[in-house]
């Protein structure tokens, strides 16, 4: 079903000019907490942001004055914290207090004014460039000092900003955001679609989506009420992103689970259904993203598991899936039940944190489960039905320096691939590749030794890879300037070896068409794209 709530238009008018004219902003926030603050919020503690903001009330309160604007909204939506009436009627003269009531933000209880949401600034850079929006969700547990509801609305957190940073960001017509949450998928695809459907089986999450689509003014996106692919029916799209309730939750009774965790399904059977729908609404050349969890299993490989679902998926659609599975992650099931045991709010030490952590090692035991993978799976439908794509692959190591940026780095990996899958190697002989910018080499050598004994070539952005190369791949690799073809390139190095050159170039090949896929050899139109960066920049 579609959701249609009714928002009054002309308070949700009033915060925004109240929020502006506070100058609530991350800018303004950093600048009144201080950068040692500010890191520590990033690590999720909050003390020395509140030593800072309840000094600089004092010095307020002293001079007979009411705090800034942005401080006391800082505390009240950010901290949890109970506000004089006088200081937040000063903080939203617009809105006042009986709007912020009315809306369902704050509550009045005589002199006093407490927080019903967390509403906090928001800044974010694309390739469209950057932007600063506010968000709204459910108070954390920190700020409301009470245990999570099983319908809470979570903000923005590390899972959101990792599907934000991976997100494609090409412009299509149609995306669909897979369980939105508060919004904050649907919101970033507005920047590169015409028309955005937004759906989750939760109605407190599209009443906080429409919330802030609405104080964002963003427009174009279509919130709908429904299980997973339920509110979509037949409709196809061209690019599907989607942080689905993926946590393993056992089934057991007194285990709570919360909508924004936890999809109502055994083990990880959630993501596998989650990618059957999208082989079935996906339009031909469309591509979803998603992140996930998969069980390891007494024999069983957990990326063996994945690539089941994908071809089941596939062949249940009668489609060509091309996918793109990356690791990021392994916990034992140990930690990870003692991770989400936690982010539920029990207490380790406690009685009731040792019961729930005995029924998630019981539900692990009845599968034979050992560990969990987590990471990034995107999948696209061949536009002729024929897949020529499979790359399922473990990246534990640390990111590249620009992860923020891994959607670009995706977009342009996924046309390397197409690019060089679609060359003979005759062909791909005869083109000419650069090294990347970002790419270093190391060399190791015994000492004494003239040979070096290992070498690697290591990627500062992307996924942050590194390739053990021979002595013939390396060289070949630091002949790339852009302007030499492969072949070229092979039959000097066939002489300076004293090798066979055809041997040496079919060696090779295969090295240079991954090289090419990872980014660290750059096709002329990537290489043509970085000049015009490049040019940009300057």
């Amino acid at each position: 079903m579609h959701l249609n709530r009714e928002v009054n238009s002309a308070l949700i008018s009033a915060l925004r000019n109240d929020l502006r004219a506070a100058r609530f902003t991350v800018d303004r926030l950093d600048a009144l907490w201080g950068a040692q603050a500010a890191s520590a919020l990033f690590r999720g503690q909050r003390v020395p942001a509140l030593r800072e903001l309840a000094r600089r009330e004092s010095v307020a309160h002293a001079a007979d004055t009411q705090p800034e604007a942005a401080a006391a909204l800082a505390m009240l939506f950010m901290f949890g914290m109970e506000q004089s009436r006088d200081a937040v009627a000063a903080a939203l003269p617009t809105l006042g207090i009986d709007g912020g009531v009315e809306l369902a933000l704050i509550a009045a209880d005589g002199d006093l004014v407490r927080p019903l949401i967390d509403l906090r600034p928001y800044d974010f850079t694309d390739t469209r460039g950057g932007g600063h929006w506010w968000i709204a969700s459910d108070l954390g547990e920190a700020s409301s000092r009470a245990a999570l509801r099983p319908d809470h609305v979570l903000g923005v957190g590390g899972a959101s900003m990792t599907l934000t940073g991976l997100m494609l960001t090409e412009l299509v017509d149609t995306v669909l955001d897979l369980g939105t949450g508060c919004g904050i998928q649907a919101m970033h695809a507005s920047r590169h679609a015409r028309r955005v459907v937004a759906t989750d089986i939760s109605e407190r999450a599209l009443w906080f989506a429409a919330l802030n689509v609405r104080l964002n003014e963003i427009d174009g996106i279509d919130l709908r009420l429904g299980s997973l692919f339920d509110p979509v029916s037949t409709d196809v799209f061209d690019h599907i992103v989607s942080n689905p309730p993926f946590v393993i939750t056992p089934r057991s009774e007194g285990v709570p689970a919360y909508e924004y965790r936890d999809g109502g399904m055994v083990g990880d059977a959630l993501v596998a259904e989650v990618i059957r729908g999208v082989a079935a609404h996906l339009a031909p050349g469309g591509i979803a993203q998603l992140l996930g969890n998969w069980e390891y299993r007494k024999g069983e490989d957990g990326l063996d598991r994945v690539r089941g679902w994908l071809d089941g998926a596939a062949a249940f659609a009668g489609v060509g899936l091309d996918a793109w599975v990356i690791e990021r992650e392994v916990q034992d099931v140990a930690n990870y039940a003692e991770t989400w045991i936690r982010d539920g709010g029990t207490k380790p030490g406690t009685p009731g944190f040792d019961r729930l952590y005995a029924a998630w090692l019981d539900d692990f035991g009845v599968r034979g489960v050992t560990q969990i993978g987590f990471g990034y799976i995107l999948v696209r439908k061949s536009a002729d039905g024929v897949a020529r794509l499979q790359r399922i692959e473990r990246l534990h190591a640390p990111l590249g320096n620009n992860a923020a940026g891994l959607g670009e780095h995706l977009a342009s990996a996924l046309a390397a691939h197409d690019w060089q899958a679609a060359l003979s190697d005759e062909s791909l002989g005869l083109a000419a590749l650069a090294v990347a910018g970002d790419v270093t080499e190391e060399r190791h050598y015994w000492p004494g030794d003239e040979d070096p004994t290992v070498i690697t070539l290591r990627q500062g952005g992307g996924f942050g890879r590194t390739v053990e190369a021979g002595t013939a791949l390396a060289a070949l690799v630091g002949a790339c300037d852009g302007e030499l073809s492969i072949r070229a390139i092979c039959a000097a190095l066939a002489q300076l070896l004293e090798v066979d050159e055809g041997a040496l170039t079919a060696e090779l090949l295969p090295s240079i068409r991954e090289l090419v896929s990872t980014g660290i050899l750059l096709t002329p139109a990537a290489q043509q794209t970085a000049a015009s960066l490049a040019k940009v920049r300057l």
